[in-house]
C-alpha cells in the first residue's frame, strides 16, 4: 500500500513555533506530528510513502534521515521552489503513483481513531476514483453526499457559499458531513487534473469539479473520533486525546 503526507504547509497557525520548524515536526506528546502519522500508516500497512517539502524542507530530511525513513520506502516530493496547495502538490508527485494502485493521502496535522486499511479496502470495492473520509462533526464548512455516499457539492454555512458554481443544496438529498483531512486517490483520475488544472489548487477545489463527471464517494462516519493539530488550542489538547486513543 502507498500513501502520501502533505507536509509542505507554512504551519502560519502555530507561529511562533514554525519561525524556526517545519510545522510537520512540530512535537506531539513527545514526536513530530509527522513521526505519529508516519507510523500510523505503517501499521495500516503502507510500505511507501510519499511525503511532499517545502517550509524548512531540509529539516524533514535530516529528521527521515537521522530515522532511517522509519523501515519504509520514503519518496520526497520537492516543494522549496514554488508551494502547490493540496491539488498541485499531489499532481507533481504523480510520477511516484505509476500505474493503477489508488494510494492514501493524510494531512500532517490530523490525528483520528479511524482505521486506515479499512478505508482503503472500502475504497478498493467501492467504485469510485476518489473516496473521503468524512464525520458528522460541528464546522462551517460541509461537504454534501447523496444517498448513495456520493460527494455532490460543499457549502459554506456562515457565507452561503457553495461549489461547484452554481450547485443549490437540496436539504432532503444531501447529507451534511465534514471532511477530514483523509482520502484516497486513484491514479484514474489524473487524466481529469491533466485537462487544464496546473500549478497551485486544491485537491478539494478539483474533486468538486471531477465529481460532475466520475465517481467521488464518501466513507462517512457518525462517531469519528479527530483533532486537527494545525491550531494551537488543539495541540494542547492532543497529548489526551493520544492517550484516549
Amino acid at each position: 500500500m502507498k500513501a502520501m503526507i502533505f507536509a509542505a504547509g507554512l504551519g502560519s497557525r502555530l507561529k511562533p513555533l514554525t519561525d524556526h520548524m517545519p510545522k510537520a515536526l512540530v512535537p506531539v506528546a513527545g514526536k513530530p506530528m509527522l513521526e505519529h502519522v508516519i507510523l500510523k500508516l505503517k501499521a495500516s500497512g503502507c510500505t511507501e510513502i510519499v511525503i511532499n517539502i517545502h517550509h524548512f524542507g531540509e529539516q524533514i530530511i535530516d529528521f527521515l534521515q537521522a530515522n532511517q525513513n522509519f523501515g519504509l520506502t520514503i519518496h520526497l516530493s520537492d516543494e522549496r521552489d514554488c508551494l502547490l496547495d493540496t491539488g498541485g502538490g499531489i499532481l507533481k508527485a504523480s510520477s511516484f503513483f505509476t500505474g493503477e494502485e489508488p494510494f492514501l493521502v493524510h494531512n500532517v496535522d490530523i490525528l483520528s481513531d479511524t482505521d486506515l486499511k479499512a478505508l482503503y479496502e472500502y475504497h478498493l470495492h467501492s467504485g469510485n476514483q476518489a473516496t473521503l473520509l468524512a464525520s458528522r462533526r460541528q464546522t462551517t464548512r460541509y461537504l454534501l453526499f447523496d444517498e448513495n455516499k456520493n460527494l455532490c457539492g460543499w457549502v459554506n454555512k456562515s457565507t452561503g457559499q457553495t461549489k461547484p458554481e452554481g450547485f443549490t443544496v437540496n436539504p432532503d438529498k444531501h447529507h451534511e458531513y465534514a471532511f477530514s483531512g483523509i482520502h484516497v486517490f486513484s491514479p484514474s483520475l489524473f487524466p481529469y487534473m491533466q485537462q487544464g488544472w496546473q500549478g497551485k489548487f486544491s485537491i478539494m477545489d478539483f474533486y468538486l469539479q471531477a465529481c460532475r463527471n466520475t465517481r467521488i464517494g464518501g466513507y462517512l462516519s457518525e462517531h469519528l473520533h479527530l483533532i486537527d493539530i494545525g491550531k494551537p488550542e488543539t495541540l494542547v489538547q492532543a497529548e489526551d486525546f493520544l492517550a484516549k486513543l
